[in-house]
């Protein structure tokens, strides 16, 4: 059944924040969680603390606080949509995120994209407004079964300034 959602938290970032990593839209463990890449099998919280030398973090908070640290703001691109369960493909009729307000507000200097749909997404509704290319990085999401932990980690190093 395909339900229009909206999304449930708040971006995470701050004056500082420099790179700013867009994922398409929470999925149903996310929601359940109420914060982002919550379902256990998703490796971005494994691939950032590995990336920047960190003790894996494990409550929402020590999480915020990894992102800010190292500057790094992390927002989605759909602010709401029709979806089935968690499936990026079943993705209908968005409504985009006003990701320029963070552009104006922080110092972000690169963007990325967390998978194909938050980059096919943010080009189509957002890139005109921003004007701000964005990076494709591998999805971090356990659908992505190509990309080992490693191989993650390997391409997401573009994130490090």
């Amino acid at each position: 059944m395909t339900n229009r959602i909206a999304h449930p938290f708040p971006p995470i970032y701050n004056k500082e924040s420099e790179i700013l990593i867009l994922g398409s839209f929470p999925s149903v463990k996310s929601r359940e969680g109420e914060f982002y890449y919550h379902h256990p099998q998703n490796r971005f919280w494994k691939v950032i603390s590995r990336l920047y030398g960190e003790e894996l973090p494990l409550t929402i908070e020590e999480k915020k606080e990894m992102l800010l640290r190292n500057r790094i703001a992390l927002w989605d691109v759909i602010q709401s949509c029709e979806i089935t369960g968690s499936s990026d493909s079943s993705i209908r009729n968005v409504i985009p995120n006003d990701i320029a307000t963070i552009i104006k507000e922080a110092k972000i200097l690169k963007l990325f994209a967390n998978g194909g749909t938050a980059y096919r997404l943010y080009k189509k509704y957002i890139l005109p407004e921003t004007g701000r290319d964005i990076i494709k990085l591998p999805s971090t999401s356990p659908a992505n079964a190509a990309f080992s932990l490693d191989r993650l980690i390997e391409e997401w190093t573009y994130i490090i300034l």
